[in-house]
């Protein structure tokens, strides 16, 4: 199949890295995968200015008159074009659920402790079910083994029933295959995951490896008399 060459030039380089940086993460957390070539290439053409990959081919002038590539409508690049980095829709507010859910995660995003309230735990569960790349095939040992390393409380065993439960992932009967289901979070979990996302980019304080400072001798205690 014969390709046209479709010349792009975008006017900073600085604002598309950041878009391209802004709206991957974003698309991750929302689609649960990155997204596919023609979505790419719509985010290209809007990093450029145009509104999407149709708009930028229309304004390139070609040699032959010759009709455009068919381009599949996406709902989450066809969007304006944008001066500024910001990709997808807005962040909306946490909730007071999500600011509670947020508590029971550590500064590298690993769950700390079970929620007691149902809400909390709805909240919790679709942090896990972003560990999970929807396309792959994982037996029990491997959901197991992803669980154990984004909790710290040892019990992986009710974290994969209640995504099940909760409908977050889905598995055979024998248990022999489990898969995440593509799923749209809304606005609370979105924001949720955003804000836990933002906290989690701060590097885990760790301690310091410098040896303890010695006392002068002036300031070190006398030693303790021995009985005679």
């Amino acid at each position: 199949m014969t390709r046209t060459a479709l010349p792009y030039s975008a006017p900073d380089l600085s604002t598309l890295s950041r878009l391209l940086e802004r709206a991957l993460d974003d698309h991750l957390v929302t689609h649960g995968r990155l997204p596919g070539h023609v979505e790419m290439m719509n985010l290209l053409a809007r990093g450029a200015g145009h509104r999407n990959l149709q708009a930028l081919q229309a304004a390139t002038p070609t040699a032959a008159a010759a009709p455009p590539a068919a381009v599949l409508p996406d709902a989450w690049f066809d969007a304006p074009a944008i001066a500024e980095p910001v990709a997808g829709p807005s962040t909306p507010a946490l909730t007071a659920h999500a600011k509670k859910a947020l508590e029971h995660f550590d500064s590298a995003g690993r769950l700390e402790r079970w929620p007691l309230k149902l809400s909390i735990q709805r909240l919790a569960l679709w942090v896990l079910w972003t560990r999970f790349d929807a396309r792959q095939v994982y037996s029990e040992p491997e959901v197991n083994a992803i669980l154990k390393g984004w909790h710290l409380y040892g019990d992986h065993a009710t974290l994969r029933r209640e995504l099940i439960n909760h409908r977050l992932m889905t598995r055979r009967n024998d248990c022999s295959e489990y898969r995440k289901l593509a799923l749209e979070p809304d606005d609370e979990v979105r924001a949720l995951l955003q804000a836990l996302r933002a906290g989690t980019r701060r590097p885990v304080p760790r301690r310091s490896q410098r040896p303890p400072r010695e006392l002068p001798p002036a300031a070190r205690p006398a030693p303790a008399a021995r009985p005679a």
